[in-house]
């Protein structure tokens, strides 16, 4: 899959840290990487974006991003509101084929959920996938309440003709409470996708290199790592 599409049920998920494991394990593997911000919002022009956070944790790949804003709002709100153009889906399929005639493969990070809008036209990152015919990895939270926001995305994916080859916990916490660990059972079963990984709250605090020689064991082998869901399922069991 040169182009993998990285969503999430809502903002503030993991949805970075994610990318960055999920960049550093294709490195890992010998792989060529880019990384691409659809829309990056709440950061000034000289600030690091989400890109380059990827890029820190991860190592050598190379960070774009489409379009930035200064307000951390939805893309289509935070461009009205600082008198820039916004992004168009097209906008941002375009660099991301452009990219992958370049790399291995190119990660394409969505802001806030999957219908968050780039534009007054109601443009999405749903929207960027269907024009790439990319796969849409989808980043979960791992406690009460991710079930709900995890079956409306597959749903809204499958109804879009979209594949969804898998979720990923986003920040698993150290000591799970009960609705997490029911969760691993639950959230293939509501997703109608395997769980393709948990990265461990806290893993974006890790140093580049420990992060990068840990990152391949969060992830199922579909993402090139090293993780086995059943195994993780029997140790974390309630």
């Amino acid at each position: 899959m040169p182009v993998l599409v990285i969503t999430g049920t809502g903002t503030e998920i993991g949805k970075t840290v994610v990318t960055a494991a999920v960049a550093a394990t294709a490195l890992a593997a010998g792989r060529s990487v880019a990384v691409l911000k659809a829309a990056q919002t709440g950061v000034g022009p000289d600030e690091p974006g989400d890109a380059r956070e990827v890029a820190r944790l991860a190592g050598g790949v190379t960070a774009a991003e489409v379009a930035r804003y200064p307000e951390p709002l939805a893309p289509a709100t935070a461009a009205r509101r600082a008198g820039l153009a916004p992004v168009r889906p097209r906008d941002v399929a375009e660099a991301a084929a452009k990219l992958a005639t370049e790399h291995d493969l190119v990660l394409v990070e969505g802001a806030g959920g999957l219908l968050v809008r780039f534009d007054a036209a109601g443009g999405t990152l749903a929207d960027v996938a269907g024009l790439l015919d990319a796969p849409v990895l989808l980043v979960v939270p791992a406690g009460l309440g991710t079930l709900n926001t995890t079956e409306l995305t597959a749903r809204e994916l499958r109804s879009r003709g979209l594949h969804l080859p898998g979720v990923v916990i986003g920040s698993w916490p150290e000591a799970p409470d009960l609705a997490a660990r029911c969760n691993l059972a639950d959230l293939p079963d509501v997703a109608g996708a395997p769980l393709l990984g948990a990265v461990p709250a806290g893993a974006a605090a890790l140093a580049p290199a420990a992060f990068r020689s840990s990152a391949p064991h969060w992830l199922a082998p579909r993402l090139e790592g090293t993780w086995d869901a059943e195994v993780f399922a029997r140790r974390e069991a309630p």
